[in-house]
């Protein structure tokens, strides 16, 4: 089984085709809404998963790009995955405009054939990125729908590496567990509550510092062509249909990402293709 986290933050539409794509009456999901998408988006897609029993909603926050609004929800939606099922093996978190590039058959049985490992980038943070160290030696606070970074310098936890990838993972209910319910995670939730752009760090130095985890593999196994969008970030280029063939060759199980309102044709395609596939 596996348990599914939607980060949704517009175009319910096309929520409603990724949910289809990627439901099985085994798996159990749950929809975070942002908080700023609204009521009628939040409303729409609560009605829609009326319909299906493992499926839930979870009370909306504003997920603030840079702050630790975004680890929050990532635990609370583990936390309730945790909850609603006990025999769940893997989590794997999407957003709204993410897509399967293979069918549930085939990701239930590439998981059930690697039971124990966490498909995570995880890398040593000082020696792989040095330049982004600033985001973990200097405080970093979330107020009010802002970030503000005030330069106030501070040390990194003792006798603790830090480590960086990305938000996106493939990971074991073993470390799910760990990381929401156990003492040992509360020291990490309180020093990056605190930390510039947290979700590409926190679960990382978590797993990477504690014997909680199974073979780590440093994949999140998605298709992301990342793009610079400013001095500080990367953002994933929308994929159209230029992109089909390498889409659909691909190893990886998701892709991120896609816009039904640039190019739908490429959505229609690969859903095609995982029909033709089952």
């Amino acid at each position: 089984m596996i348990a599914y986290l939607i980060l949704v933050h517009r175009y319910p539409d096309q929520f409603k085709r990724l949910f289809h794509a990627i439901y099985h009456p085994n798996n159990h999901y749950v929809i975070h809404v942002d908080k700023t998408s609204g009521k009628e988006i939040l409303d729409e897609i609560s009605l829609f998963i009326g319909d299906y029993k493992n499926a839930e909603i979870l009370e909306s926050e504003n997920a603030l790009w840079g702050g630790y609004s975004l680890v929050n929800i990532e635990l609370r939606g583990m936390a309730k995955l945790l909850n609603m099922n006990k025999s769940w093996t893997h989590f794997i978190n999407l957003s709204g405009q993410d897509f399967p590039l293979k069918t549930q058959p085939y990701i239930h049985d590439f998981l059930s054939n690697n039971p124990d490992k966490e498909f995570i980038r995880a890398l040593d943070q000082n020696e792989a990125r040095p330049e982004t160290m600033n985001r973990i030696e200097n405080m970093c606070f979330e107020y009010e729908e802002h970030i503000y970074r005030p330069k106030i310098a501070r040390k990194f936890m003792s006798g603790i590496t830090p480590f960086i990838g990305t938000q996106w993972m493939i990971v074991s209910r073993q470390f799910c567990d760990f990381v929401c319910n156990t003492d040992a995670s509360q020291p990490y939730k309180e020093f990056y509550k605190n930390t510039f752009i947290a979700d590409e760090g926190f679960f990382q130095t978590v797993m990477m510092n504690n014997d909680c985890h199974g073979e780590i593999v440093q994949d999140d196994l998605r298709f992301i062509d990342w793009v610079p969008d400013g001095d500080i970030k990367l953002r994933p280029r929308t994929f159209t249909m230029a992109d089909i063939s390498n889409l659909i060759s691909s190893p990886n199980l998701f892709a991120r990402k896609f816009d039904l309102l640039e190019d739908a044709k490429v959505v229609d395609r690969i859903e095609h293709h995982l029909g033709a596939t089952v």
